[in-house]
């Protein structure tokens, strides 16, 4: 039984417009499900990922408008990794970015930048056999454009209070100078911890609210068991409509899900149109006259992706 790498990170945001246009317009990635917060159907839950939804490429938002700046802290992750194929794309990204006023940083081989709410992401050329996860972005070339999650880092006071879980349960392997990798059949990620800053860390716009891995339906609930069995404190299966979800923190206080493999996107949307439309799961389907009047319009997603206003 293992887990299929990461299948999606979720994070906060006060502005769902500029959220399309910075993730759909600079970043090349589709909306692939326009929905609500589960938890809070009265805020959005926006999806972005590459040209199918395919988990491994899905960065989530919840909206709450007009949300204070948060400030990561230890037990938060404090950056999304992505995949690009070469160092072009590396320079491709570089140019793309400063040319819509986003300041970037060269790393090793790398690059680091901001979202305009202060999310921290970096580009990493790959190193795997893993598929391309690629958004269908017309002014991206295929070849450079961003290819799904490589991994997240996260802030720990202590990062070996979480070595047993992480190991023995989840099957993580590595862990040496806090990099761990999570590998299945199909695909892997890293989660890699960095030392905690000073000062609280508060949740807001801007941060990571948790991050998920991707389970097939079929050992789903054995992970449940297996997360109870390792000391942790996993929640019972919810059924998110669109994937099924267990939620429990690891011992650095990391907010960790383990989703579902499906059913996927298209659950209620034809897999061209996804995102197009303010989809519900069936509960909340009472709510669409209510919802559709007060949540925040956004611009279209596909006039995002073409730079159109």
């Amino acid at each position: 039984m293992k887990l299929e790498g990461i299948h999606h990170i979720t994070a906060i945001t006060g502005d769902a417009p500029g959220n399309v246009e910075f993730y759909v317009g600079v970043l090349g990635l589709r909306m692939v499900k326009k929905t609500v917060n589960q938890d809070d159907p009265t805020v959005y839950h926006l999806f972005y990922a590459d040209e199918h939804g395919s988990p491994g490429s899905d960065l989530t938002f919840f909206e709450y408008p007009g949300a204070a700046p948060g400030k990561a802290g230890a037990g938060m992750v404090h950056r999304v990794v992505w995949r690009v194929a070469s160092p072009a794309a590396i320079d491709f990204w570089e140019q793309r970015l400063r040319d819509h006023g986003v300041p970037t940083e060269r790393t090793d081989g790398g690059l680091r930048f901001a979202d305009p709410e202060g999310l921290d992401h970096e580009l990493v050329v790959s190193t795997v056999e893993d598929e391309p996860l690629v958004g269908g972005a017309p002014d991206v070339p295929r070849e450079l454009a961003l290819q799904g999650f490589d991994g997240v880092r996260a802030y720990t006071d202590d990062p070996a209070r979480s070595e047993s879980l992480l190991r023995e349960t989840l099957g993580f392997t590595g862990g040496e100078d806090g990099r761990w990798e999570v590998r299945g059949e199909h695909r892997g990620g890293i989660y890699a911890y960095d030392e905690a800053p000073d000062g609280r860390p508060s949740q807001g716009a801007g941060t990571v609210h948790h991050v998920a891995f991707a389970s097939t339906m079929d050992d789903h609930e054995a992970w449940g068991d297996r997360v109870a069995r390792g000391g942790a404190r996993p929640t019972p299966v919810i059924d998110r409509f669109y994937f099924r979800s267990i939620y429990f923190r690891e011992p650095s206080g990391v907010l960790f899900e383990i989703a579902t493999l499906g059913p996927g996107f298209d659950a209620d949307e034809d897999a061209q149109h996804l995102g197009e439309r303010l989809s519900l799961p069936p509960r909340f389907e009472r709510l669409r006259p209510q919802l559709e009047q007060t949540l925040t319009p956004l611009p279209d997603p596909r006039g995002a992706r073409t730079g159109a206003a």
